[in-house]
């Protein structure tokens, strides 16, 4: 039975997943461009493959083509989806608000004037 047991934490301690930061992604990234050290040392010594050499090297060329790619100048401001639907209908019930009393200074213009508009 503990042999059992001894089997699920190796295969546990085999399937975890590493994650490498942003930064450290860079790091191999500009360490396999230099050429003074072997590529396969590299990934070795980090416990990378070839393949996850290729998606890093695919990363850096989107992310920076897409930093390349921006136009210079201040950047228009996001708005998370929640403000904005909240916003349009803050402005929505002015609006009806505004239609409402509209209504209502006309009713009362036509009763103090006889129907004029000229005070």
């Amino acid at each position: 039975m503990c042999s059992k047991n001894n089997d699920k934490n190796e295969q546990t301690e085999k399937s975890k997943r590493r994650f490498l930061s942003p930064e450290k992604k860079f790091q191999i990234f500009l360490e396999t461009q230099r050429g003074d050290k072997p590529v396969g040392e590299i990934l070795r010594r980090e416990g990378l493959y070839s393949s996850d050499l290729v998606r890093i090297r695919e990363q850096v060329k989107k992310g920076a083509t897409a930093q390349l790619a921006s136009k210079p100048g201040r950047r228009k401001k996001a708005v998370p989806a929640e403000a904005y639907e909240a916003l349009k209908r803050e402005l929505e019930e002015k609006e009806r608000a505004l239609a409402d009393l509209s209504v209502e200074l006309t009713l009362l213009r036509k009763k103090t004037n006889g129907g004029s508009w000229v005070r």
